[in-house]
């Protein structure tokens, strides 16, 4: 779903025929070129834009023009009018972002800027982008965004900003740098020259020196009162007495000039700019619709204000779009408001029969605000809740935030779906807090009505959102309930609603472990969403089939599906792909390919990191601190997991907490402290680390005892990935319990599972006693192309292992490295310390250094300490 484009909006008004050219001004504009930013800031009617259409169309630089409106203030809807004005520069611009416009959710502005930028700095001709009327914006995150543009702006590429208020923007930096060119309202006002210029050859008066200067006086220069004294002067006779006869600031001026033309025109003409002062942009049938007290068209009218200089300005090539001159359409409303009894009312109906006919030619955005300024809650309502998507998810949610919150409790509590609408649009600008008092009041509200079919839809929604709320949170329970009541009471075809909910749904047998169910999920979802163009719903359901297929030990299909989600993200990637770069890391991962794993990582961390209270940032520092375990810089992943821990704690990230603790009981281990091991791995029920820490305990017995039940419940519930990593460590602990059989035969049913996957890191990460068994099974021939590959990658010789990063290249001949504690005790042996010198030293048990002595004896192949220090040496170990 597109949000629609008001064409007139990128249409930069054309020169006037008769014009007073202002040489000295455009000689200052075009000096500006060659800096950033070009600010042109005066009060209405000073010419601002009409010096700039002017210059522009004088000069040989192709233009990107946006006229803004308060409707530009919704992200998504700047950025279309953005994007698609700059494809005037260059027709591919922004082509793969749109679908990213539409996105229910909000996206980062800085991430779609940094794609423009990316894609202007392909275009190699100057161009200058124009902003009119750029004081209508008053979002901060626009301010943001376009503060982003301009530090990161190409040479290329000149920005002007026509402005009646001083842009919220760092100027006086850009001022600094000279990177700034500013017309003021000084520079603006005209000279005598060029006011005697415009009385005679633009309204073709015929005044004396004396009087033109006391019109220049009186205005002080001021084009537009210049203009309205001119159209006054026309028909009077004392030229002199009518100029003396007004003084005073501008607003006093044009009010008593504005009254003086309006009383020039028929009564019919005085209606018609009464009554279409309400409309931003006029045309013939539009004018028609809100007008209808003429035998005179719309667009005949519009012709003849046009001829006689009344302060409108054509929008087009064509004529068929106008609009009044800003400062003369407030004065017209002023004066609608003022001089009709029943003005309310009139005003009004005038903006209902406006907001209808939007609505009836596909402009829903410009029908909502009609119906706003109507007054008109059902219309507007009507108008928020779309037929097919809600206007919030069309760039329309600062406006309707805005006109939501403007609503008092008892129209809201009147339409319960209003409610939800607040609801929703907090939920979309990331106002969390506020969500759940909007549910509470739409379900109180809905105790006074029926539960007919609009009531039950709005239960729906109420559920549905919650569902959402505690997807962010992880909390499989509360999804799945609220999920399954949202698709109970949901419409059936209130499709933008079900189908997130279905992903929410799918989200939580996920988080169950029931991966049955949520494929069968992610699937609607995916084929629902791609009909109706629920772009986050298509990324996040696809998503979603990774992580399945990953957790099948499908890693080929998985990447590829992870790198799909990357297209779908766009380039540079929407930071909700931070998962998918994840899910590639721990591909890569498995597959011994550590740098690329390191690089896919780190990337997550950093789209990660442009999300707002999500722990997907934790999540991947976890990742990375295996990862640097696993390249022998302990240092550094106690480091990431310290961090990790302290960010998921201040936060209350509750479900990475387990993770940190697995990483932080091989980091333990790797230490030798087995007793705090043993007691973090049981404090958080870590069963297969529990496992290990038995295993190196020597009791291999409970180690058997602990992993031989996990395996068949792994079975039974058809979790691949648990089944294919218990198989491995139960080989490694029936090879420690003598058992080399049922090792021998776990390891082959192991690579039977892993071999279609690639698995390596998996096998190498069991160590030395895995080596061995690897070896067993080649004995018999069996899969010699993967078995030779996993022996050549525990030796870390292949072209992507890594091996110990610690130790020597010409070291890798080891069955397996030694440890950095084995390394610290064979550096002491070399010394000449005892046993119980070396214990007392590292403040070891004695029993411990005895057991590292064995460790380092089996890996060196030796027998005695000298044999141990000569082989050392030899390998370059010391």
């Amino acid at each position: 779903m597109t949000i629609p484009i008001v064409t007139t909006k990128l249409y930069m008004p054309p020169p006037r025929l008769k014009i007073v050219t202002r040489h000295r001004l455009i000689e200052q504009l075009n000096e500006g070129l060659n800096r950033k930013l070009t600010v042109i800031s005066a009060p209405a009617g000073s010419g601002k834009t009409t010096l700039v259409s002017d210059w522009l169309a004088s000069g040989d630089r192709p233009v990107a023009w946006i006229s803004m409106d308060e409707g530009d203030n919704a992200p998504a809807r700047f950025l279309t009018y953005l994007f698609t004005a700059l494809q005037n520069i260059g027709p591919n611009i922004g082509s793969g972002i749109f679908p990213l416009l539409h996105s229910p959710q909000p996206l980062p502005i800085e991430w779609m800027i940094t794609t423009l930028l990316r894609e202007i700095m392909a275009i190699p001709n100057p161009f200058v982008l124009v902003f009119d009327d750029y004081h209508v914006l008053k979002t901060g995150p626009l301010d943001e965004a376009i503060s982003f543009l301009l530090e990161r702006m190409p040479p290329q590429m000149h920005l002007v900003m026509v402005t009646r208020e001083e842009p919220r923007l760092p100027i006086a930096r850009l001022r600094v740098r000279n990177q700034l060119n500013e017309v003021r309202a000084s520079d603006l006002r005209f000279t005598y020259s060029e006011a005697a210029e415009f009385l005679e050859k633009v309204m073709g008066l015929e005044l004396s020196p004396e009087n033109i200067a006391l019109l220049e006086s009186r205005t002080e220069g001021w084009i537009a009162g210049l203009q309205v004294a001119a159209l006054s002067m026309k028909e009077q006779k004392d030229v002199a007495s009518f100029l003396q006869s007004f003084s005073g600031n501008h607003h006093f001026i044009l009010d008593y000039l504005v009254e003086e033309v309006l009383t020039q025109q028929s009564a019919s003409i005085q209606t018609f700019l009464l009554h279409t002062s309400i409309l931003d942009r006029l045309s013939g049938p539009l004018c028609d619709a809100v007008f209808r007290q003429s035998h005179t068209s719309g667009q005949e009218t519009l012709t003849y204000l046009e001829r006689a200089n009344l302060f409108v300005v054509p929008l087009d090539s064509e004529r068929r779009w106008y609009r009044y001159h800003h400062l003369f359409a407030d004065l017209l409303r002023q004066r609608l408001r003022s001089t009709t009894g029943e003005g309310e009312r009139i005003v009004g109906e005038l903006h209902t029969h406006a907001s209808i006919w939007y609505e009836d030619n596909g402009l829903e955005m410009e029908a909502f605000h009609h119906a706003v300024a109507a007054k008109d809650t059902s219309r507007a309502a009507r108008l928020v809740e779309g037929e097919r998507m809600p206007l919030l998810f069309r760039g329309g949610v600062v406006p309707v935030l805005d006109w939501l919150e403007s609503l008092p409790h008892e129209e809201l509590d009147a339409r319960p779906a209003l409610w939800v609408m607040y609801a929703s649009a907090l939920l979309m600008t990331g106002q969390m807090t506020g969500v759940e008092p909007k549910l509470l009041a739409a379900e109180k509200a809905l105790q006074s009505f029926e539960p007919d079919a609009k009531a039950r839809d709005t239960i729906g929604h109420i559920a549905a959102i919650r569902a959402t709320l505690a997807v962010s949170k992880h909390q499989s329970e509360v999804i799945m309930s609220e999920a399954k009541r949202a698709l109970d009471y949901l419409h059936p075809d209130n499709l933008p609603v079900r189908t997130a909910t279905t992903w929410s749904l799918g989200y939580a047998y996920h988080l169950h472990g029931n991966r049955t169910a949520a494929s069968k999920a992610y699937h609607e979802a995916l084929s629902i969403s791609e009909k109706i163009g629920h772009f986050v719903i298509t990324m996040m359901a696809t998503l979603g089939l990774a992580k399945l297929q990953e957790a099948d030990n499908q890693l080929q299909l998985a990447a590829e599906t992870y790198q799909h989600v990357r297209k779908l993200a766009g380039e540079p990637p929407l930071p909700a792909a931070c998962e998918a770069h994840l899910g590639l890391a721990r591909i890569f991962y498995e597959w011994n390919d550590l740098h690329r794993a390191e690089h896919y990582g780190q990337q997550s961390i950093q789209l990660a990191s442009q999300l707002e209270q999500t722990d997907r940032g934790v999540a991947a520092q976890v990742f990375l601190a295996r990862l640097k375990l696993a390249q022998g810089d302990a240092s550094g992943a106690a480091a990431m997991i310290a961090k990790a821990e302290h960010v998921a704690r201040k936060h209350c990230f509750v479900i990475q907490i387990s993770s940190i603790a697995e990483v932080q009981v091989l980091l333990l281990l790797q230490q030798d402290n087995l007793t705090m091991a043993a007691r973090l791995a049981q404090k958080h029920d870590l069963p297969i680390l529990q496992a290990r820490v038995l295993l190196a305990q020597g009791d291999s017995s409970a180690a058997l005892a602990m992993l031989e039940p996990l395996l068949v419940q792994a079975e039974a519930k058809q979790l691949e990935d648990e089944r294919l990593k218990t198989m491995l460590l139960l080989a490694v602990v029936w090879h420690a319990h003598g058992d080399r059989a049922k090792a021998t035969q776990m390891v082959r049913d192991a690579l039977v599972i892993a071999e279609p996957g690639g698995f390596i890191r998996s096998f190498v990460d069991e160590g030395i006693p895995m080596k061995m068994l690897l070896c067993e099974v080649a004995v018999h021939g069996e899969m010699p192309r993967y078995i030779e590959k996993l022996l050549t990658e525990c030796k870390g010789e292949g072209p992507k292992g890594e091996g110990n990063s610690n130790q020597p290249r010409h070291a890798a001949s080891l069955i397996e490295p030694l440890s950095e504690r084995e390394l610290e005790i064979l550096h002491l042996i070399a010394k000449g310390l005892s046993n119980r010198d070396i214990a007392q030293q590292l403040f070891l048990a004695l029993s411990t250094v005895k057991g590292h002595n064995r460790n380092i004896f089996d890996k060196l192949q030796v027998q005695r300490r000298t044999e141990a220090v000569a082989r050392a040496r030899q390998l370059g170990l010391l």
